[in-house]
């Protein structure tokens, strides 16, 4: 995986501009804040980061992927202002689960999702090195 900075460009904060990479890729639905039997436990746009990411990592552990092979995420958010006032409670949640990989990222305010409940929405895609497969980096837990 390169990143992708252009020397002249200030650097990014909680995101990477561009990635390139090889392997497999790994293709993961928008994953809302809800838990393993499609409940949700909160209307706290934190704790449903917090399950979406979740359920994004139990995904990619499908693949043998892990969350540093994340090259791209969209977040699709109901309230732009909600999303943006919990920057910090979201940044902590982000960095327990996905670690300090900033992938490339989008966020987008939608007017709604089709779960009623749902406040963030985040779809990913990975791209697992064709090397990590072969020295058998990528081991399921």
């Amino acid at each position: 995986m390169k990143i992708l900075q252009p020397p002249d460009w200030m650097r990014p904060k909680g995101y990477t501009n561009g990635i390139a990479a090889r392997g497999t890729m790994v293709f993961v639905s928008g994953m809302v804040g809800w838990d393993k039997e499609c409940r949700f436990r909160s209307t706290d746009i934190v704790e449903q980061v917090r399950y979406a990411l979740q359920n994004v990592v139990d995904v990619l552990r499908e693949a043998d992927a892990r969350p540093e092979h994340i090259v791209r995420m969209t977040w699709y958010v109901v309230d732009k202002t909600e999303y943006v006032n919990a920057y910090k409670g979201i940044g902590d949640v982000y960095r327990e689960i996905i670690g300090r990989h900033y992938p490339t990222m989008t966020a987008v305010q939608v007017e709604a999702l089709v779960e009623d409940q749902a406040r963030v929405e985040i779809e990913v895609t990975a791209v697992v090195p064709d090397d990590a497969h072969r020295e058998g980096v990528m081991q399921r837990s």
